[in-house]
C-alpha cells in the first residue's frame, strides 16, 4: 500500500523559510512523477511543483525563485523548500505521487494516483 506522510509544516514569519519532506513507503520517489499541491481555506487546489523521474522540475509561477523541489532516491523522501514565505502561502501542502501517468511531463500534483494527508504552512504578515 502506497503511503506518504508529510512533515515540516509550521507556522513562520513573512520572509521566513521552511523545508517541506514527504516520506514515501511502498513506492520509489525517483521512478515516478512527484509533486506538491496545497489548498488554502475556501481557494481551489493548486499545484505548486512537481519533479519528473527524469530530474526535470516545473514550478508554478507564484512559487518560481523561492521554492525548490529535490528528492532523495537513498531516503526515498521527497522534499519542498520553501524561502521567502508570503502571507498568501498560507496553505495546506500536500505531496503526491503518479504511478498511473506517462510522458515526458509531469500531471499536475492534485490529479496523481496518491496523495498524502497534508501538513499545515502559516505565514504571518
Amino acid at each position: 500500500q502506497v503511503q506518504l506522510v508529510e512533515s515540516g509544516g509550521g507556522s513562520v514569519q513573512a520572509g521566513g523559510s521552511l523545508r517541506l519532506s514527504c516520506a514515501a513507503s511502498d513506492v520509489a520517489v525517483g521512478r515516478y512523477c512527484m509533486g506538491w499541491f496545497r489548498q488554502a481555506p475556501g481557494k481551489e487546489r493548486e499545484g505548486v511543483a512537481t519533479i519528473h523521474s527524469d530530474g526535470s522540475t516545473s514550478y508554478r509561477d507564484p512559487v518560481k525563485g523561492r521554492f525548490t523541489i529535490s528528492r532523495d532516491n537513498a531516503k526515498n523522501t521527497l522534499y519542498l523548500q520553501m524561502n521567502s514565505l508570503k502571507p498568501e502561502d498560507t496553505a495546506m501542502y500536500y505531496c503526491a505521487v503518479d504511478v498511473d501517468g506517462f510522458g515526458s511531463y509531469c500531471r499536475p500534483p492534485y490529479i496523481m494516483s496518491f496523495r498524502g494527508r497534508g501538513t499545515q504552512v502559516t505565514v504571518s504578515s
